[in-house]
């Protein structure tokens, strides 16, 4: 199950490949990122990460909703909210709330001492609690991920993932209603997705392949615009 939060929550770091960029550190706040979700040619669903200040943090709302169907029939349904607090580029607190085949998944993330105290449900339903180390990542996908992570925090089940990340270079995407340059970054895991970042660093496009299905992100609008 772990492939299914990475696949439905397809972080602003500055990627050295990306010297030519001008990236800043973080969303000023106010800023939101949208995407289109499509499964093969049909419409899937909406993920919006939509950002505010709050004092010295940086608040991330996240908010999926993906659905299939044949008419009023729903034959799969995905839903996940989050929050993330950040201050001085590092992970405060999370919290957050997936729906998937029925069941709801709850998971807290705190900063505690020297590392991030996270709780939550894994697939089979057991309560956990895990101490994660202080700079870890979430899989969330709008703040990037560099080369060298070795595992990030699993949003939907508040467990540490074991990942792989390759730069794969530059090349051009559909996004914003038409085409722009962006890096693409492959995160695989128990999925293999690809991620693309645009020249200022937002999160721009994803791909992936799930349950035998192709499933895309398009952008709609550039949030630094």
């Amino acid at each position: 199950m772990k492939s299914l939060v990475l696949a439905a929550t397809c972080s602003l770091i500055a990627f050295s490949g990306l010297a030519d960029a001008a990236i800043p550190a973080e969303p000023r706040g106010g800023e939101t990122i949208q995407f289109n979700v499509y499964r093969g040619n049909s419409e899937f669903g909406t993920h919006e990460v939509r950002f505010q200040r709050d004092g010295e943090e940086l608040v991330a709302e996240v908010s999926v909703r993906l659905r299939a169907g044949f008419g009023p029939v729903t034959v799969f349904r995905y839903e996940h909210d989050s929050v993330e607090r950040w201050r001085d580029g590092q992970l405060v607190a999370l919290e957050g709330e997936t729906l998937k085949d029925g069941n709801r998944f709850p998971v807290q993330a705190a900063r505690n001492g020297s590392g991030i105290v996270s709780e939550g449900v894994l697939p089979e339903g057991e309560r956990h609690t895990e101490e994660l180390p202080r700079d870890i990542i979430p899989s969330s996908h709008w703040r990037g991920y560099e080369e060298d992570l070795g595992r990030i925090l699993n949003t939907e089940h508040g467990d540490a993932m074991p990942v792989t990340i390759t730069d794969m270079g530059m090349e051009e995407i559909e996004a914003d209603g038409g085409t722009i340059q962006a890096r693409r970054i492959r995160l695989e895991a128990t999925l293999t997705v690809d991620l693309w970042y645009d020249e200022n660093g937002f999160w721009a496009g994803c791909e992936f392949e799930a349950r035998g299905q192709s499933i895309r992100y398009v952008r709609q609008a550039n949030p630094a615009a």
